[in-house]
């Protein structure tokens, strides 16, 4: 099997001759640039001058040569930058500081700093839905971010690798925290839902605008659309079932059945933690991939997640605890590891092996090979 086929085998939920493997092709499923460069040296590869895939969270672009080595099944096509927006790091005291191209604020410290963190929230100031709709939001119909995605995903495609296409930005929820401040959304939800509603419907606009304009480009090319929207904590979802359905399910059925009718690409959504409570209506409003499947979070168990859902929903991820086994574990730990999750999750297909989340600058190159190798070993069919 070439890579697109043996993803496409694991989407359908059938066994390729082995496990596919991503590295890099999402802003969630990749390597932080510390632990990249650090791997580069311990395999003693050539060095290479990494672009940052992602700024934020300080990922690197892995080079063809480092994805062709690992045997990466998948790989990515981004949006471009709107022609109205450029970055332009700032320094402010002991920080680099950024505005993004929704106006939120992010500042990363000069020293031992591993991220930008969030600290501006343009509307965190806005009393009423007419403040929500005075605000310049990103503008979907930019030509600027379209350019070339047509060319990258066929270019992908006839290198016979699965094609995942990005979104425009952070998740319809995530989005209302982002912009309005996580307190003051939070206390919209409760008290004022309708606010909160307003800041998520020109987001769930944006999305819309933006999938329409890519699926039209590239749509018979791409095989998974790649959505994020964070849900849960470590013991719990950050807003109750109910609210969850009653005012976040609405606007991801309305994306998600969009995406499914301009494409036939697999819909893969990102949430870290707790949530598995609306899984099922996830499952309903058209999902298709879950990830990172966090398994280490409240009542996440994989063997439990595959024998209720497996036959509905691919994992993307799960392959490996990022929390504690890969940055502090023994490399028979991260392997162990490695074969129980193989087992809890590949049997009957629809797994890509992933780790949860991003790997994290503190992870030691050997353990990130201890995980390859394991992949190795236990993830043929």
């Amino acid at each position: 099997m070439n890579s697109r086929e043996r993803l496409i085998t694991a989407l359908q939920h059938k066994e390729p001759d082995r496990i596919p493997f991503d590295i890099g092709a999402t802003l969630i499923t990749g390597i932080t640039k510390t632990a990249y460069l650090n791997l580069l040296e311990y395999l003693a590869m050539p060095k290479e001058e990494s672009a940052f895939f992602d700024i934020v969270q300080q990922l690197a672009s892995p080079s063809e040569a480092f994805l062709s080595k690992f045997g990466s099944d998948v790989r990515n096509v981004s949006p471009n930058d709107p022609s109205t927006w450029k970055l332009a790091i700032e320094e402010r005291g002991d920080y680099w500081f950024f505005k993004d191209q929704w106006q939120i604020g992010w500042r990363m410290p000069k020293k031992k700093g591993f991220y930008f963190d969030m600290i501006e929230h343009p509307l965190a100031d806005a009393l009423d839905e007419k403040d929500i709709d005075s605000y310049a939001f990103p503008d979907a119909d930019n030509e600027a971010r379209y350019v070339g995605i047509r060319e990258k995903a066929l270019d992908i495609r006839n290198r016979n690798y699965g094609v995942v296409m990005s979104s425009i930005g952070a998740g319809i929820f995530e989005y209302g925290g982002w912009l309005r401040g996580y307190e003051n959304f939070y206390a919209d939800l409760a008290g004022d839902p309708d606010l909160a509603c307003k800041v998520m419907d020109k987001v769930l606009e944006i999305k819309l605008k933006y999938w329409d304009r890519v699926l039209s480009l590239a749509g018979d090319l791409i095989d998974v659309v790649q959505e994020a929207d964070d849900l849960g904590s470590q013991n719990s979802m950050l807003i109750s079932p109910k609210m969850y359905r009653q005012y976040l399910k609405p606007r991801h059925q309305e994306l998600f059945n969009f995406i499914h009718r301009k494409t036939k690409a697999k819909i893969f959504l990102h949430s870290c933690g707790s949530f598995r409570e609306v899984i099922p209506d996830l499952i309903e409003v058209g999902l298709d991939i879950i990830n990172p499947v966090q398994f280490n979070a409240a009542h996440m168990d994989s063997l439990e997640l595959k024998k209720d859902f497996g036959k509905d929903l691919v994992f993307w991820g799960g392959g490996v605890d990022t929390q504690k086994i890969l940055p502090k574990g023994t490399v028979m730990e991260v392997k162990d590891c490695v074969k129980r999750q193989i087992e809890a999750l590949a049997p009957g297909g629809g797994l890509v092996f992933n780790t949860v989340h991003n790997i994290q600058s503190d992870v030691p190159p050997q353990n990130i090979v201890a995980m390859w190798e394991a992949l190795q070993e236990y993830g043929k069919y």
